[in-house]
């Protein structure tokens, strides 16, 4: 559906985006995530010919963004940056109005498209007295129209209470597992990334770090916890028989290579030990965001001290 190759793009002497090159399947949900000033937004901005490359190709659908911009954004809708709405007119007046812009819209798919975003009582109220959910309701509206194959969605629950974040990810999943539309989104949240998608692609600094399946890297790195009576000793011993490579602070141990977690609970239950709890920790995409950008191991420094790991830990968030 998206194919980027060699990509670059400077706003004066930074270095916005270098030599991208990314591929999105059709009929998938795609996550961009990096912080602040990576360049997730620059590089949506020019899937929506917005801003021009320095070098570099851009495709959607096999057209040319730049070359063939008609074609390739014909079956696109987009969530990018704020939305503008004409606030004195209500949300279906401003809808009737983007439809001129874009392509013709029927009634009926109208009323389809508003009752989808959850928006069937307030549509004909003033957009300015919408909340800020309520707009992105909107925009989400205004997006899917013109019947889209691609939907970008740029930061899409940013400001979102917790009840619109969680209406939001439904949204998404429901418009692709139903209406089959390839997402491409970018997000701070890596939770609702998480829930959302496995592909995705980790920029940092303009460049890529990573793109595909995060599920399916260093999965054999299990880590566990476990809690026993003579919590020291069961840990030195652990280690000396060989069942665990690592151990850290709070109970946290890495399985060596070969063991699971049963054999463990039944080797500490054998030697005499107490054992009060002992589980795997599940590797979460801010455990991989982590290593990724930051190349360490997440779970053995979120076993460190809270004072030591303060000021190198974000707190969930991919800024």
């Amino acid at each position: 559906m998206i194919s980027i190759r060699g990509v670059s793009k400077r706003f004066g002497t930074r270095l916005a985006v270098e030599d991208l090159t990314l591929t999105v399947p059709r009929g998938v949900i795609f996550g961009l995530l990096g912080h602040n000033g990576a360049g997730k937004s620059t590089t949506i901005g020019m899937l929506l010919a917005q801003v021009m490359p320095d070098a570099g190709e851009l495709e959607i659908n096999g057209c040319d963004v730049f070359a063939d911009r008609a074609r390739a954004l014909a079956r696109v809708g987009a969530i990018f940056e704020t939305p503008a709405f004409y606030d004195y007119l209500s949300g279906w007046r401003n809808l009737r109005i983007f439809c001129e812009y874009t392509a013709p819209a029927s009634e009926e798919r109208m009323r389809d498209v508003v009752h989808l975003v959850g928006l069937d009582a307030r549509i004909h109220d003033r957009v300015s007295a919408y909340s800020h959910g309520m707009r992105q309701r909107l925009a989400l509206a205004q997006a899917l129209l013109p019947g889209p194959e691609l939907l970008i969605l740029d930061e899409p629950s940013e400001g979102l209470d917790p009840e619109g974040i969680h209406e939001m990810r439904n949204l998404i999943l429901r418009l692709n597992a139903e209406w089959g539309l390839t997402i491409l989104f970018s997000s701070h949240l890596l939770s609702e990334v998480q829930q959302l998608c496995s592909n995705l692609a980790v920029m940092r600094e303009g460049r890529l770090l990573f793109a595909g399946d995060w599920r399916l890297i260093n999965t054999h790195r299990q880590w566990l916890c476990v809690r026993v009576d003579r919590q020291a000793e069961a840990e030195r011993a652990l280690l000396e028989a060989g069942l665990v490579d690592e151990v850290q602070y709070d109970g946290r141990a890495r399985l060596a290579t070969g063991a699971d977690v049963p054999w463990v609970a039944e080797w500490l239950v054998a030697q005499g030990f107490r054992v009060e709890a002992i589980r795997p920790i599940e590797r979460t995409l801010e455990d991989f965001y982590l290593e990724t950008v930051h190349g360490r191991d997440p779970v053995s420094a979120a076993s460190r001290p809270a004072a030591e790991t303060a000021a190198t830990t974000p707190n969930g968030d991919a800024r």
